[in-house]
């Protein structure tokens, strides 16, 4: 195997398992259960591809959340493709990088619009997270340098799993699903019974013909107040990096 310090596209391998699942919350347990042929399968299809994102320890990051507490869930495609990015959230960059995703930084521009917020100084969307928002893709990993690369291969199955246990949790349990673009609406038929905000997604490509303006941020914490939930705190305070300087493709 080559070493990973000498190319960023095999960082992610290892030589025991292909992502670490150490850090799941145990409460994934019954969902994980009933897709280990997927997960065993796509085990096999990653160990021998030449490189993977994110790292081991992050392709299920979005699982360290304990699903009970899981209040808010917004859906994203695949992992970024640049090493040094992804971090196992969707949508989300690690704290460094610059400049920004356009999709992030479109989703910032509708985060100031919407409620006043100001743009925040860095990607890491852990502060959401941490509050009970499942920032979960459709697809985990992909391949270095190749956006969409890993779709087809058996995560579809796998967080469609996720979602329908979510969704079939306690009626009681508040829940707002954030559906940007016709991927994630695809998911739609999965919703029954749940407080859906759906819009085009954020991309650069897509972004005004009608996500800015639809205003998810405000509509979610109304939907949660009207479900008997606090709101979630959407500003993403500083964090510890190295590079202060923001700048951002718009």
């Amino acid at each position: 195997m080559t070493d990973p310090g000498t190319d960023p596209g095999r960082e992610a391998v290892s030589e025991h398992t292909v992502f670490d699942r150490s850090g799941v919350h145990p409460g994934w347990a019954s969902a994980l259960a009933a897709v280990e042929a997927e997960l065993a399968g796509l085990e096999r299809f990653i160990a021998d591809e030449p490189g993977f994102l994110p790292a081991p320890d992050a392709v299920l990051r979005a699982l360290r959340v304990d699903p009970a507490a899981v209040r808010v869930l917004i859906v994203g495609q695949d992992p970024y493709p640049t090493p040094g990015h992804s971090m196992g959230l969707a949508f989300s960059v690690a704290p460094h990088v610059r400049p920004l995703p356009r999709s992030l930084a479109n989703i910032y521009t509708e985060l100031r619009d919407d409620l006043g917020i100001a743009t925040p100084t860095h990607g890491d969307l852990s502060a959401w997270a941490d509050q009970g928002v499942l920032l979960l893709n459709r697809v985990l990993t992909v391949r270095p340098g190749a956006a969409g690369s890993h779709r087809r291969r058996g995560w579809e199955a796998v967080t469609e799993e996720l979602i329908r246990f979510i969704v079939a949790r306690d009626p009681a349990q508040p829940l707002v699903v954030i559906l940007w673009g016709n991927d994630a609406q695809s998911l739609l038929p999965l919703l029954d019974g749940a407080s859906v905000i759906s819009s085009a997604h954020p991309s650069p490509l897509s972004a005004r013909r009608g996500f800015f303006g639809s205003r998810p941020f405000s509509r979610a914490n109304a939907a949660l107040v009207e479900q008997g939930a606090p709101p979630v705190d959407w500003s993403l305070g500083a964090v510890e990096e190295p590079h202060p300087t923001l700048e951002m493709l718009w």
